[in-house]
């Protein structure tokens, strides 16, 4: 029965979608040549707000956990699970003081109104994961940029995301590149729970009535570990609260 309620609801959840898409592309087109950089961001987390709320549609919310105070005084790393593209748009809006870049597949730099646009201007690394060289220097840029401009990185280190809600365990290689470069940022661990559910049924139609949930843990500003010994450190904390 939730199977065949879900589509009348995704049809409508689609054109809703799609419409904010094409209404915030001229915007934030405005917004950065005619006002600059700042101006892009306010209309790019007015579009993530947007984003995230129309999940309503589908009778999914976001609740967002996050009970600790993050400095802004210094970049973040904020590293967390990947289960859907639903992902993107709470951490955008929740974590917005942090001015979040995030690291994603070139494929997505162009053809997605909104959604290009601001992967192409906004700082975004966008990486071909099939060219490692390619990938490091991208990631390199990033951490840079990051540091010159007080901006936080999110990585979502299982490389893609899953299928099941069941974690991947971490690729490393981004993440070291982010802690050496990176080497005063507060890191933001952060668990993702049921945003995969939204996807169950495959790309049509949408799973409905769920919470989306998001756990911001501890922040760690103290780099007493090894690099591998604080990802997994990291990646344990983050593991830990995924429910099966």
């Amino acid at each position: 029965m939730r199977k065949i309620v879900a589509y009348p609801l995704s049809v409508i959840y689609l054109l809703c979608f799609g419409l904010l898409l094409v209404i915030f592309h001229p915007i934030q087109w405005i917004s950065h040549r005619a006002f600059g950089y700042q101006a892009h961001m306010r209309s790019v987390e007015a579009l993530n707000w947007f984003l995230m709320h129309s999940l309503l549609i589908l009778g999914n919310r976001v609740h967002f956990k996050n009970p600790y105070t993050i400095s802004t005084q210094t970049p973040c790393i904020i590293i967390a699970n990947h289960q859907s593209m639903y992902d993107i748009s709470p951490i955008v809006w929740h974590m917005r003081k942090h001015d979040p870049k995030f690291i994603s597949k070139k494929e997505l730099g162009k053809g997605i109104p909104s959604v290009s646009y601001n992967l192409r201007h906004g700082g975004a690394a966008l990486i071909d994961r099939k060219d490692k060289e390619q990938s490091f220097k991208e990631i390199l840029k990033l951490a840079n940029s990051a540091n010159e401009n007080g901006r936080s990185v999110v990585i979502f280190p299982e490389g893609t995301r899953s299928r099941n809600g069941q974690p991947k365990r971490f690729q490393q290689g981004g993440l070291k590149i982010l802690l050496k470069k990176m080497p005063h940022a507060t890191l933001v661990p952060i668990s993702i729970n049921n945003s995969w559910k939204t996807l169950r049924y495959g790309k049509f139609p949408y799973g409905i009535g769920y919470t989306l949930e998001f756990e911001v843990h501890e922040p760690i500003t103290t780099r007493d570990l090894p690099p591998e010994e604080l990802i997994t450190k990291v990646e344990q904390t983050i593991f830990a609260a995924i429910k099966p």
